[in-house]
């Protein structure tokens, strides 16, 4: 959703969706990724807090990298299903601005490499109908999840991170943030937080 959305961490930039993935670039930068001991933890569960229904808010910044401070709010849902027992997972997030009648219809695929210990997440949204490339790529450590991914934006390469913390059973928080300079400073664009409807 992936300002690609996580939502999210892709490129937002249309209209009606907001929420784009801009193709790979081939460049010079290298993610900023931990290396995994083969002692590490196993992370197939890492997820799992995250199935089920929940109500979502979103705050997108409307043009990432200019300096802009305009943010437009968001409300909805994301339901989230698990795959292979956990060790996969699909969400659709569904979230909309009625002042301003912009919508965000986002779906995200979560996959585990049990070789790698890794999560690579995938966004798509109902505008482009197309899986974004590349996945953000990472895992959780000390109860915080950062992913990351190179790709294009607007020209140029970059950065982009996604963030899970303050995890807890009727809560979530989520951010997408992007850089410029390998990772030396970054600008949150997309955030999220995830509670559970009463009952």
């Amino acid at each position: 959703m992936t300002l690609r959305g996580p939502f999210g961490i892709c490129a937002i930039a249309a209209v009606t969706l907001l929420v784009s993935r801009p193709c790979v670039m081939e460049a010079q930068m290298a993610a900023p990724m931990i290396s995994v001991p083969d002692s590490a933890r196993d992370g197939a569960h890492d997820f799992d807090f995250m199935h089920g229904e929940w109500k979502a808010t979103l705050k997108r910044l409307v043009k990432p990298l200019t300096g802009s401070t305009t943010w437009v709010e968001f409300a909805g849902t994301q339901t989230t299903k698990p795959i292979w027992d956990g060790s996969a997972n699909m969400d659709e997030f569904i979230v909309d601005n009625t002042q301003q009648n912009i919508h965000i219809r986002g779906m995200t695929l979560r996959l585990y490499n049990p070789a790698t210990r890794e999560w690579s997440i995938y966004w798509a949204n109902k505008t482009s109908g197309t899986l974004g490339l590349p996945a953000v790529v990472g895992r959780f450590k000390n109860g915080r999840g950062e992913f990351y991914d190179q790709e294009e934006f607007n020209g140029r390469t970059i950065f982009v991170r996604y963030a899970w913390s303050d995890i807890t059973p009727t809560s979530a928080h989520f951010e997408q943030s992007f850089s410029t300079d390998a990772g030396k400073t970054w600008e949150t664009n997309w955030i999220s937080d995830l509670t559970r409807p009463r009952k």
